[in-house]
């Protein structure tokens, strides 16, 4: 079976340890130049936003692909309505692609 084909390990990993290596590979920067796709993949009106946060913001999740479509990250952001990201003003990594291995986040069930 070709590499590419071959399913990758995943390490579940805390938020910092994920968010270095998505912030290391510059994926953001990329996209925002037009380098990567980005797909939204979930955008939602949050009624009550974080208290940081001004009315119609949206929950969002995007993923981050290649050109040629490969898979590199799924991340979360709050879109404001002026256009910026809110919170930190970076997206905040979710699953994140390196080469021989997946990083991801398990994010806790809500009660």
């Amino acid at each position: 079976m070709p590499q590419s084909h071959k399913k990758k390990p995943t390490d579940w990993v805390s938020d910092n340890i994920i968010r270095q290596q998505f912030n290391k590979s510059q994926i953001f920067e990329q996209a925002k130049s037009g380098k990567l796709k980005t797909k939204v993949k979930r955008s939602s009106h949050l009624k009550n936003p974080p208290p940081t946060e001004p009315y119609c913001t949206h929950s969002q999740i995007l993923f981050y692909s290649s050109q040629k479509g490969k898979p590199l990250a799924i991340v979360h952001q709050y879109l404001r309505p002026d256009g910026t990201i809110g919170a930190s003003g970076r997206p905040d990594p979710k699953v994140f692609h390196l080469p021989n291995r997946i990083l991801a986040v398990k994010t806790p069930k809500k009660k």
